[in-house]
């Protein structure tokens, strides 16, 4: 199974604090953030990823290169301007010929179970599945509301706040949601996903660690524990 890493985030709220390198590749305990999420591929067994990169391309590149020191292989589909989320994957459609493929924010690390993970989307015929984890506040994030068969029937993305299920930043995607994203600048979150609700959207629930760096004081606070995110990209090797 492929997977497409939207690495093209600017982290603006991250500019105080990590400066000339995009949001992915803020630093963690001497590697960038997105090179955890490179270790739980890898974990998974993923080998052939797609970086969807758009501000600081080259930092990126010259750091990953081909992924070979990884033993993986790196593609680059490159934005010539933002397209937001949504529009970033569409322009790496035609890099990806799995049926079914996965999707990550460079910005946020989830810990799941991969093939838990699949086994539910396949289960569920669905056309996208997304990782969910409780919060105490899904404000921040926005909040999903699922039924018993796991089906999203709300996919709120800012909300009042409360306790909840929030996207955790992990989808399997069929090609199907392309199908479902115009061209230009698009956000998955805002544009996209709410209206996959009743076509087969479904959410699977994990209870593994979280963390989204775009967040300035979530950010410092990995910094303080970092070794979460390492133990969370080999847990399920």
């Amino acid at each position: 199974m492929k997977a497409v890493v939207l690495a093209g985030g600017l982290g603006m709220r991250l500019r105080g604090i990590v400066q000339d390198v995009p949001k992915p590749m803020a630093p963690v305990a001497d590697r960038p953030f997105l090179e955890y999420l490179i270790l739980q591929l890898i974990s998974w067994d993923v080998r052939d990823i797609i970086f969807s990169v758009a501000y600081k391309v080259e930092v990126i590149k010259s750091y990953f290169g081909d992924g070979s020191k990884w033993g993986v292989k790196i593609e680059y589909s490159e934005e010539k301007e933002p397209l937001g989320t949504g529009g970033a994957l569409r322009l790496a459609r035609n890099m990806i010929d799995d049926e079914s493929f996965i999707v990550m924010n460079g910005d946020s690390f989830l810990e799941i179970d991969l093939k838990a993970f699949s086994d539910f989307h396949r289960k569920k015929s669905a056309i996208a599945t997304i990782g969910i984890v409780e919060v105490d506040d899904t404000g921040r994030y926005g909040k999903i509301e699922v039924g018993n068969n796991g089906e999203v029937e709300v996919f709120a993305e800012k909300t009042t706040g409360g306790y909840g299920f929030i996207n955790g930043g992990v989808y399997i995607f069929t090609h199907e949601v392309m199908d479902e994203i115009p061209e230009g600048k698009v956000s998955l979150e805002s544009n996209i996903l709410p209206c996959l609700i009743k076509k087969g959207l479904y959410g699977m629930a994990t209870r593994g660690f979280f963390v989204d760096i775009g967040i300035p004081a979530d950010y410092l606070g990995l910094l303080k524990s970092p070794e979460r995110l390492l133990k969370g990209a080999f847990i399920y090797r």
